[in-house]
């Protein structure tokens, strides 16, 4: 993957990032603590923002503020901090176009089973990551992965997000862990997305933000590759998933702790 940097270090990848492009502003302000915290502790860091949210709770939602203009500013921040960077994508034709962009498409985990838009990502030859659909089981997701693969690309990672406990909230099950890396493929734990609680009757999804560091922990502990963390620099003002965003200025120290938990692993065994 261009511009990723310490893949030797042994620690944990990071995808982090706000939920959505707001404005430049706040895009150079999480990437540059991001890419500050993530040099001294030697993790590989992928940048992360939705260019455009299509999943949305209500008709009134924030959902971007243009395609075009968004994946300009994920552009700038790939070229301006030197790192990689992830976005969603929702059909297929949004592929090519934003793989123009950025490093790794990400398939929504509502969109796992689409074939086309599957099919459409592998053939941009970018790295494609692949939510788990909240209502399958870890090892079905080798069907989803297949897909990318036999469409001629093997830059496949798998990410958890939690399965679906009733009608308003989210179990994460640490042995998906294993059980996807058992398919060959890296796996990211969402550990924000995982701390939803969807389907609100006011139609904003809640959260357990306070859980952050508790999922987190368990899912180094586990092994996972890395890890998926949405930031913003005040999450109450956030235009979407506020409720279960973490702030930037608690990232630094999270990180630090979750790092002398892989330091811990690596120097006794998994």
């Amino acid at each position: 993957m261009p511009n990723i940097k310490h893949t030797g270090s042994g620690m944990f990848f990071l995808m982090a990032g706000p939920c959505v492009v707001e404005d430049a502003d706040m895009l150079k302000t999480v990437a540059e603590t991001a890419c500050r915290i993530t040099e001294r502790l030697r993790i590989p860091y992928i940048f992360k923002a939705s260019y455009r949210k299509a999943n949305r709770s209500r008709l009134d939602s924030f959902s971007g503020i243009g395609d075009e203009k968004a994946l300009k500013l994920l552009a700038d921040i790939r070229r301006g901090f030197g790192v990689p960077v992830v976005t969603d994508i929702h059909n297929p034709e949004e592929a090519a176009i934003a793989a123009e962009y950025v490093d790794v498409l990400q398939i929504p985990a509502f969109l796992c089973r689409q074939t086309d838009l599957l099919v459409a990502a592998a053939k941009t030859g970018k790295v494609v990551n692949i939510k788990k659909g909240q209502f399958l089981a870890p090892e079905a997701m080798s069907f989803a992965a297949g897909k990318v693969r036999d469409a001629g690309n093997p830059n496949v990672m798998l990410t958890d997000r939690g399965t679906t406990f009733g009608y308003y909230d989210l179990i994460v099950d640490m042995r998906g862990i294993p059980a996807m890396q058992n398919l060959g493929y890296p796996v990211v734990m969402d550990i924000t997305h995982s701390l939803q609680q969807p389907n609100q009757t006011s139609g904003v999804t809640g959260g357990q933000p306070e859980m952050i560091e508790t999922i987190a922990r368990a899912s180094v502990a586990a092994g996972v590759d890395g890890l998926f963390i949405e930031t913003h620099p005040n999450p109450a003002i956030a235009k979407s998933d506020g409720a279960n965003m973490l702030a930037l200025d608690r990232l630094e120290s999270l990180l630090e702790r979750l790092a002398r938990i892989r330091e811990t692993i690596n120097a006794f065994g998994k």
